[in-house]
């Protein structure tokens, strides 16, 4: 797969996408990065079959309104999207950012524990994207009070109080395919080897077309 990784903004990213960046090309695919969100409007999108966000676009990283239109088009016209922790969250001028991610993170309503370790578990073992991944323990945020909209598939989930809270979610968007799991907030996190097999699921998955 041509993998574009966007990413930057408030959070470890020098920690994380390096190592992002290692194991996808690791896995055979390419993998062009930038913090630039104006690359959406270049003519070189359409050679790519996935738009992977490991950054936290809100504020003054929101994406503008021709920006906006280029991700959806890509997704919508059959592209895949795959978004990594807080790059689900959505931003105060961007509402329907969670049509496209199935939901995540609401600022001011969300919230996590402590960084710590905790187990994450396969609930839903006949998804594609478990594929070689069983329960495991990472280290990580546990996001709760996530945001979830109507037609996603969970099949990733840790426990909370005695509630299992949701880790990845797939769905449709128009005619694209969208991976989304709320691990993955530093180096540590990323050099968890459940974690990288679900990102490379989730990627080929994602970049497959129906």
């Amino acid at each position: 797969m041509d993998v574009l990784v966007i990413s930057g903004g408030r959070h470890p990213y020098q920690e994380s996408t390096p190592i992002l960046a290692d194991f996808l090309q690791a896995g055979g695919h390419q993998v062009q990065v930038t913090e630039n969100s104006s690359f959406l409007l270049s003519e070189r999108l359409a050679g790519y079959d996935i738009i992977l966000f490991n950054t936290r676009r809100e504020a003054e990283l929101t994406l503008n309104k021709d920006e906006q239109m280029a991700m959806t088009r890509f997704i919508g016209g059959g592209k895949g999207f795959v978004c990594l922790h807080i790059s689900c969250c959505r931003p105060e001028s961007w509402s329907e950012y969670h049509d496209v991610t199935g939901g995540g993170w609401v600022t001011g309503t969300s919230s996590h524990p402590p960084y710590g370790q905790f187990t994450v578990t396969v609930s839903d073992p006949s998804h594609p994207c478990t594929q070689g991944i069983r329960e495991f323990i990472t280290n990580d945020e546990l996001y709760t009070d996530l945001s979830m909209k109507e037609g996603n598939q969970v099949f990733l989930t840790a426990e909370h109080n005695g509630e299992p809270l949701p880790m990845a979610w797939t769905r449709k968007y128009g005619n694209g395919r969208v991976f989304n799991t709320v691990l993955g907030h530093d180096g540590l996190s990323f050099q968890t080897e459940a974690f990288q097999q679900l990102v490379l699921n989730g990627v080929d998955w994602a970049g497959t077309k129906d």
